[in-house]
């Protein structure tokens, strides 16, 4: 059984239709990619996972019970979610917002302590030096980390993660990517992903879903898009960044 199920899934807000009759599985363990520019669709499918964004139409499945037969809150609480600019409370210490949703859920103060210096380690930042600081006296790269490290606080099965890296300049976010990847293999955690950036896609997923003003286009491998685009946006998706890549091979050559 899959992990998350989307069946006939649509969106409006007021008379337009952000998201129309999408249908996908995404399965335990895997990095499923949303790809699309700007306005096609992705963030709101995304949201409407957590119900951040409630679905218009449809039916959307955990673990084949239907999520809006589900606290809202609780469900929020059950998965990671980490945007874009880390979304850090800036009033908060970094341990502090690692540990957010273990003090809503009630968990004691040296468990809380435990589970940040754990996950800060596991990010890659020393405890010592990082624990009590502010978020305006990190880098943004260290943000994110803490980003990663509170959507993971909790433990969650999911990660929803909306264009994290997409503010960052291009060698931090190559890093951080790296990161995600060593994470994935080491916590074996179910993780969807937003990017508009094709590169990003290919390098992190298992399979991409490639949106167009809301409709789904393609779902498959990177390996299996590239091969076979299924349309004529997603071959066009695809010929700019094959051009670059033949660009640069010409180049080294």
């Amino acid at each position: 059984m899959a992990l998350i199920e989307f069946h006939n899934v649509s969106k409006q807000f007021g008379t337009f239709t952000v998201v129309e009759a999408v249908s996908l599985e995404i399965h335990r363990g895997e990095t499923l990619v949303l790809l699309g520019s700007s306005g096609s669709g992705k963030t709101t499918v995304l949201k409407m996972m957590n119900r951040l964004v409630d679905l218009s139409s449809g039916q959307i499945l955990l673990e084949g019970r239907d999520i809006r037969l589900q606290d809202p809150i609780a469900l929020r609480r059950s998965m990671g979610y980490v945007i874009q600019g880390s979304g850090l409370f800036p009033h908060m210490t970094v341990t502090e917002n690692i540990t957010l949703v273990p003090r809503l859920l009630g968990w004691g103060r040296s468990r809380q302590q435990s589970r940040a210096e754990e996950l800060l380690q596991l990010v890659g930042l020393v405890p010592q030096d990082m624990a009590q600081r502010y978020p305006d006296e990190l880098s943004g790269g260290q943000q994110q980390r803490i980003g990663v490290a509170r959507a993971l606080a909790a433990n969650p099965e999911t990660l929803l993660m909306d264009e994290p890296f997409g503010a960052l300049d291009a060698v931090t976010r190559e890093l951080l990517q790296l990161e995600l990847l060593r994470l994935k293999q080491r916590l074996q955690k179910t993780i969807v992903f937003v990017t508009h950036d094709i590169f990003e896609a290919l390098t992190l997923a298992d399979r991409i879903a490639i949106l167009h003003n809301g409709r789904l286009e393609q779902i498959g491998t990177p390996t299996e898009i590239i091969r076979h685009p299924a349309s004529p946006f997603v071959e066009a998706l695809l010929a700019a960044p094959k051009k670059q890549l033949q660009t640069f091979q010409n180049a080294l050559s």
